[in-house]
């Protein structure tokens, strides 16, 4: 399919020999990308800097400048560095190969070049770019809405910080995937972003809410969920369920579902012990900090009734690191 003009992936091609660029440009043209050409090292960083293409195929043996020494400066610049370079090159050794992707190349293509190699190699990486930006545009959404409960609630930024650090630390200890760990360190911060639909009168009270303000103040839990939707992204998904079920407690006492046990979601149970231990020991309008030892021996005292029991000595065990997170983001 035709890209749109304004939508067409741009590929740098870089050469010492025209004829290669030829050939790259007949194989590629009737894609319909825009393509753009350098004839050695020094013009190929020059133009990746100035246009920032989408892709890199580049060549190896060049004079001057090889094709590892421009893929080497292309990784060092912060404003290139995330470019997928593919080296297009006649060198078909392992020791070369294995060369080009320590210094940050995504592919190789050995010439002769065949067009469906070329084309099919062209597509999947173009396709992981795509992706790579849509996760990172997913992930400002997540870090802007998380800001955004910052301004409303009367808890301080580092709050959500350190929370979401000990809530990734927690999953690391209980041999969590690291990717999932990472997903759960940045869908975190979402915990509270249902307190924007939640009245001042009501959120910023320094006193005891009554029972009828205490109805409206449970019903962050579902704003939330509703603000952050359904999505198939996982770091989306995670940060709606954390919404939705962090204030869900072990023994089914908690709201907005009252599930019990495993039933509340893994992500919502570690966030839980992370929001409360913060919380605890942080100073709030209402309350003074409470030391380290009172706030891990609450957590004792509610393993089993509010917090997974299982969890909570694995969490009383990251003491040190938990300290240094504290300590790093003091208020």
């Amino acid at each position: 399919m035709p890209f749109k003009a304004e939508s067409r992936p741009r590929i740098l091609l870089v050469d010492d020999e025209p004829t290669n660029l030829h050939v790259l440009r007949q194989v590629l043209e009737e894609d319909g990308y825009r393509l753009l050409f350098a004839t050695d090292g020094a013009r190929g960083i020059a133009a990746a800097r100035e246009h920032q293409p989408d892709l890199v195929l580049l060549d190896v043996m060049m004079p001057r400048m090889d094709g590892y020494e421009v893929c080497r400066q292309l990784k060092a610049d912060p404003q290139t560095a995330n470019i997928p370079v593919i080296f297009v090159t006649a060198l078909s050794e392992v020791n070369d190969e294995t060369h080009g992707f320590e210094l940050g190349a995504v592919d190789f293509v050995v010439k002769p070049v065949r067009p469906q190699v070329v084309r099919a190699r062209v597509r999947t990486h173009l396709k992981l770019v795509t992706l790579q930006n849509l996760q990172a545009t997913q992930l400002q959404i997540v870090q802007r809405l998380g800001r955004a409960g910052e301004y409303k609630d009367n808890e301080t930024g580092r709050h959500v910080i350190r929370m979401s650090h000990f809530a990734q630390a927690l999953a690391r200890a209980i041999g969590c995937r690291e990717s999932w760990a990472d997903d759960l360190l940045l869908a975190a911060p979402m915990h509270d972003i249902g307190k924007i639909g939640i009245p001042d009168a009501i959120l910023l009270k320094p006193g005891a809410l009554d029972a009828e303000e205490w109805a409206v103040m449970r019903t962050h839990a579902r704003i939330g969920a509703d603000i952050i939707g359904e999505h198939a992204s996982p770091l989306l998904a995670m940060a709606r369920t954390i919404a939705l079920c962090h204030h869900e407690r072990w023994d089914g006492t908690g709201y907005p579902e009252g599930l019990k046990g495993e039933a509340i979601p893994l992500a919502a149970r570690i966030v839980a012990i992370a929001d409360v231990f913060d919380a605890l020991t942080s100073v709030r309008p209402y309350k003074p900090a409470w030391s380290l030892d009172r706030a891990f021996a609450h957590l004792q005292e509610q393993a089993g009734r509010h917090f997974d029991p299982e969890l909570v000595p694995a969490f009383l065990r990251l003491r040190p690191e938990i300290e240094a997170v504290r300590e790093r983001w003091a208020d």
